[in-house]
């Protein structure tokens, strides 16, 4: 029988193994266990940023600045599988909210991903530098510049 995979996003046989799962694992377990009271703090503070107003209103607007369109996916980039992907799509933070809290309702540290995409940006296979360009582009095109 056959399965979807969530790691790679090719259809494998039940019981294959994908290396991208074991890649994923080894990542997770190299991670730290235990937090801070301080990082525990710090991810509060994130959560609760999430469900803000202030949040909400930024995360349509870089949508409609990015036309409600995975940014990756419509440059033809990483393994895309359909270049105008719509759905799934959330706004990411390319420096990430727990290093860079100031940066949080910065448009040029934000862009509109489909979750593939999103995960490839969170664990680094898109490299900070590549998705700032994109960033900067859709910027442009935004200012008319």
């Amino acid at each position: 029988m056959l399965k979807s995979c969530s790691y790679c996003r090719k259809i494998h046989e039940r019981n294959f193994i994908c290396p991208e799962k074991e890649k994923a694992l080894k990542e997770h377990r190299g991670k730290k266990q235990y937090k801070s009271k301080y990082e525990m703090f710090e991810e509060t503070n994130v959560d609760g940023f999430r469900s803000t107003k202030a949040w909400q209103l930024k995360r349509a607007e870089i949508r409609q600045r990015d036309r409600n369109l995975c940014q990756i996916c419509s440059r033809e980039l990483y393994q895309t599988i359909k270049r105008f992907t719509y759905d799934n799509l959330s706004v990411h933070h390319c420096e990430p909210l727990n290093e860079a809290y100031e940066k949080r309702l910065d448009n040029d540290n934000l862009i509109c991903v489909c979750e593939y995409h999103h995960r490839l940006c969170d664990n680094g296979t898109i490299p900070q530098e590549e998705v700032k360009m994109i960033i900067e582009e859709q910027e442009k095109k935004e200012n008319g510049n």
